[in-house]
């Protein structure tokens, strides 16, 4: 049994319909219970639990034979940091009670730095709280995802300008499709845990600047954008200012700070690189006909 905590975000379901595609026993744990019939509809079990409710979620997942691990990130809560460690501790001590064979975590770039990575050491947390679990660690780190652009593709086609918390706008980063994760995320949990700790990367099939992103999202959009850098102290401000708490966003611009500083990226020398299929063109052409629809 495979079961797929958080299955109603873009990695869950995409890792789902693959999962279901191949014909395998799959339980989505969901919090909501408005999404526990799409899930039923693909043949899934479904299981509905707060990540942060440990005994809830140990009976969730008990009899699993994998469970693919992702911790919400508190965009809204007063103190981030402190709900997603709690959000961990419980994860970890539900999965220490049911003992799958083998653990997936969706990680990030990034995440082997102890220190000055806001929002990164989350995951940081994540997997050396994973790793006191006696299973097979399978941690897929993810770079950062093209529809987070979503959050700006509005304001760019309306003013003609994309503003950047990428300095400079001309530096390419590692990016990925969120759903292209998922897939990963698939393709690992079908080929079995293993014995030993397996690190893999995922990113997309090129790197990208903020400028290839302004450009792309003009073409698609059919109008001209550029990007800008986003001054460093509106950055905050800017970030409250789209709806997430004062304290997220602090996280957020501590790690795009580390991100300009070259610190956010694949570990170098260890683990693999795996690249999804998805390029920047496909996934901001997608994000513009979903706005369109909405």
């Amino acid at each position: 049994m495979f079961v797929v905590l958080g299955a109603a975000g873009k990695i869950g379901r995409a890792t789902i319909g693959a999962l279901r595609q191949h014909n395998v026993p799959v339980r989505a744990i969901v919090r909501n219970p408005s999404h526990a019939e799409e899930f039923r509809s693909l043949g899934c079990e479904t299981e509905i639990a707060d990540l942060r409710d440990a005994p809830a979620l140990a009976r969730a997942t008990k009899g699993a034979t994998a469970v693919q691990v992702i911790c919400p990130t508190g965009f809204r809560a007063d103190d981030a940091s402190a709900e997603m460690e709690s959000t961990i501790r419980s994860i970890v001590t539900a999965l220490d009670q049911s003992r799958p064979q083998s653990i997936l975590a969706i990680s990030d770039y990034g995440a082997q730095l102890a220190a000055g990575t806001g929002i990164t050491l989350t995951f940081h947390h994540l997997e050396s709280q994973l790793k006191t679990i006696p299973a097979a660690l399978t941690v897929l780190r993810s770079a950062e995802h093209m529809q987070n652009w979503n959050r700006l593709a509005g304001r760019a086609i309306e003013t003609g300008v994309l503003p950047s918390l990428h300095h400079p706008v001309s530096k390419s980063f590692p990016t990925v499709s969120a759903g292209d994760v998922g897939l990963m995320a698939a393709d690992l949990l079908l080929s079995g845990g293993g014995d030993a700790l397996r690190l893999v990367h995922a990113e997309g099939p090129d790197r990208y600047s903020a400028t290839d992103v302004a450009r792309t999202l003009g073409e698609v959009a059919d109008r001209e954008i550029v990007a800008r850098e986003l001054p460093r102290q509106d950055w905050v401000p800017a970030l409250v200012g789209g709806g997430i708490s004062t304290s997220y966003a602090e996280l957020v611009a501590a790690m795009f700070d580390a991100h300009n500083a070259g610190r956010i990226d694949a570990e170098h020398g260890v683990g693999e690189i795996r690249r999804g299929k998805t390029d920047l063109r496909a996934a901001l052409s997608a994000l513009i006909e979903n706005r369109e629809q909405t």
